[in-house]
């Protein structure tokens, strides 16, 4: 028997562990070991020294040797050098600076959905603890934001146990209620790409950053995503349910939006009806995978069936 879900922190009354909540599932230590190295090669090195930082500073790798003015630290005198020249030779070093993980997560009604394992809001909570633990090794920081809901969510950058603490405690509020989320105006921004603005606006040096979304809903990020991919490696994980892309044929059915309310009654059993669902699913589908290639950034597709880690392992292999 599954232990019982957390309940909601003070606060956050906008926002509900949903009633199906599964949990992530297991996340074995070797499988997130092999995760590891996979984000370290697109994030460009998570190890202290593999990221060069800007200018002079602290670190391993010599920047330059110059001779000793009045004033500089006398530990970093050349004894190899200052003999050569016979003057006093101090060594500048590249300054090494952990590599910085931001993550944005989308809380909205409809990552509450889920047919198969377990729900699309479990799927995006798993992903967001594995990121976190692979960010906070080796002294690097991990960042998290949460869009689609009436209160967004920010954790500044931080390092150590207490900021994988800060994470989990955002992760068991939930997701947005329905009918809670963020409707979007004509001619506004969704929440997802104001996030990303956002992001954006926040990030002063290169960094990793991890969007976890179901991408449904106006597809108006592209032109924010474009720009975090300018500076930042990206990575998008879109979470699929399997009934999100076929209907089963079950008679009639009644559909609710959970980010509207909107209630419509369909016949499944027809097939017409059906193929119909299915051609608009994966077209729409298509339409978020070509956004993405367009906003050049890594794309992974997960789903609520099956080992959703052990696919992410082999995606990013």
């Amino acid at each position: 028997m599954s232990a019982p879900p957390p309940r909601a922190a003070a606060g956050s009354e906008l926002l509900r562990v949903p009633a199906g909540r599964q949990g992530p599932g297991p996340l074995p230590g070797a499988l997130v070991d092999t995760l590891q190295l996979a984000f370290a090669q697109r994030a460009g090195g998570v190890l202290p020294g593999d990221r060069r930082g800007i200018g002079l500073g602290q670190g391993t790798e010599l920047a330059q040797l110059r001779p000793y003015v009045p004033g500089d630290d006398v530990r970093r005198l050349d004894p190899a050098a200052s003999a050569r020249t016979g003057i006093p030779h101090v060594r500048e070093h590249v300054p090494e600076r952990a590599l910085t993980t931001w993550v944005a997560l989308d809380v909205s009604p409809s990552m509450a959905f889920g047919t198969a394992d377990r729900l699309k809001s479990d799927v995006a909570e798993g992903v967001a603890l594995v990121v976190s633990r692979l960010a906070l090794r080796h002294g690097g920081r991990i960042a998290l934001a949460t869009c689609g809901a009436a209160t967004e969510r920010l954790l500044p950058p931080r390092s150590g146990r207490g900021a994988l603490a800060g994470v989990r405690r955002v992760l068991a509020e939930g997701v947005a209620v329905d009918g809670a989320g963020t409707p979007v105006p004509s001619g506004h921004p969704s929440a997802l790409a104001r996030a990303l603005v956002r992001l954006r606006k926040l990030t002063a040096h290169p960094g990793l950053v991890v969007v976890i979304s179901d991408f449904r809903g106006p597809r108006d990020w592209r032109q924010a995503l474009s720009a975090l991919g300018a500076r930042h490696a990206v990575l998008a994980v879109e979470v699929r349910d399997p009934r999100e892309e076929t209907l089963p044929s079950v008679g009639p059915l009644a559909l609710v939006d959970p980010e509207t309310g909107a209630r419509i009654e369909v016949d499944t059993s027809s097939r017409h009806l059906r193929e119909r669902f299915a051609e608009a699913a994966a077209a729409d589908r298509a339409a978020v995978a070509d956004q993405l290639r367009r906003a050049r950034v890594q794309h992974v597709v997960l789903s609520t069936e099956g080992d959703w880690l052990r696919v992410l392992g082999r995606r990013l292999r």
